[in-house]
């Protein structure tokens, strides 16, 4: 690593773009500062992936992991969707806000349906694209190739590729350096950690933005993928997003870095600094959620003949802590006036507010468990 060139400029005329150095060869690691972080970031991994045997019904409290990983990777992009907003139907939103609900709703769709996919495809440039394709489904993007490398030049900042800030690799070399990534990915022979490899193939991909738009996305969405994909973590329970969202301006500094100064170490300390924060902070919401969870046994435990029709709205809350009356009768299986007991039971013992102060459709907000999520 010590000997890493990230690329080189190219002079194309009127801008020069970076064409970035294959990845598929030998790679010596070699770097005490980082051998220690992948240590610390391999501990805290462990911990958190005991998570995902011990809780039960782990499957419930993903979706909140996955809907604050699509709020942040998001804006990271310069959307302002609040979490609770994504929570809510379209028609409840202002029409200003529904552009980037409609991306945030897509990221969610785009991360369930790799996941699912995972089980029949192998990590790759296909599942890549076909999580593009989601992503792009129907928003401000859906004009720009959905699920297709790019056929043309782009660039990042600036109002003209003359001014921009960084211009990836021309069209033409996508194809080469796509087959690179791929090779690199599934090449046990190059003995290199599995999260070393992530944070190159962040990198690389970031640098190559092989799509005319949602590049960020989709390379913050792969890390998660990938992780499930070879095994360290048995459930998609480590999203990153929320600590580049934090630190948005190293995490871009350092991607620059390496493609300025060839500091690839740089970046990979930075990258595992992320996990390891990220799963500390992620086992604290495990511990709380678990903490809550007894708290909603007592109060379930209280409510007597409707205990089992609430749980059945409680386990509902867990994925999606927002809800009407109609959405209670539903998923309880209850009339409407049944419904409303509930609500208001559990309204009477402090798990749901009302948030609209509307006379009719109402909503209420299980806030002490989104409060668990909200940055």
């Amino acid at each position: 690593m010590k000997n890493f060139k990230a690329g080189k400029y190219i002079n194309r005329g009127h801008y020069e773009s970076f064409e970035p150095t294959l990845l598929h060869r030998e790679w010596q690691l070699d770097d005490l500062k980082i051998i220690e972080l992948l240590s610390k970031a391999d501990r805290q991994l462990g911990r958190l992936d005991m998570y995902s045997e011990y809780i039960p019904n782990i499957d419930l409290f993903i979706s909140m992991h996955v809907t604050k990983e699509a709020t942040q990777s998001s804006r990271i992009e310069g959307t302002q969707t609040r979490i609770e907003e994504v929570l809510m139907d379209k028609e409840n939103l202002p029409a200003e806000k529904r552009d980037d609900w409609e991306e945030v709703q897509n990221y969610i769709a785009a991360m369930s349906s790799a996941i699912q996919e995972l089980e029949e495809l192998p990590f790759s440039s296909r599942l890549i694209r076909n999580s593009h394709s989601v992503l792009m489904q129907g928003v401000r993007g859906e004009t720009k190739q959905p699920g297709e490398f790019r056929k043309s030049q782009n660039w990042i900042g600036g109002a003209s590729i003359s001014e921009a800030v960084f211009v990836p690799p021309i069209h033409e070399n996508i194809p080469e350096l796509m087959g690179d990534l791929e090779n690199f990915m599934h090449d046990e022979d190059l003995h290199l950690p599995d999260l070393i490899k992530i944070a190159i193939m962040h990198y690389q991909f970031e640098t190559i933005h092989p799509f005319l738009d949602g590049n960020g996305r989709v390379g913050r969405l792969m890390i998660t993928l990938f992780l499930v994909s070879c095994g360290i973590l048995k459930q998609p329970i480590l999203y990153l997003s929320d600590f580049f969202e934090k630190n948005r301006t190293d995490y871009f500094d350092y991607l620059m870095r390496v493609r300025l100064k060839d500091d690839l170490s740089g970046w990979i300390q930075f990258f595992l600094k992320g996990v390891i924060e990220t799963a500390k902070s992620s086992i604290q919401t495990f511990d709380s959620i678990l903490k809550l969870q007894k708290e909603m046994d007592d109060v379930l435990q209280a409510m007597g003949t409707r205990s089992v029709n609430a749980q059945k709205v409680i386990n509902h809350l867990y994925k999606r802590p927002l809800i009407s009356a109609e959405r209670a009768s539903e998923v309880a299986g209850v009339s409407m006036p049944t419904a409303y007991k509930i609500i208001n039971s559990l309204e009477e013992n402090g798990v749901l507010r009302e948030v609209t102060g509307a006379e009719r459709n109402r909503l209420y907000i299980f806030e002490d468990y989104l409060n668990l999520f909200r940055t």
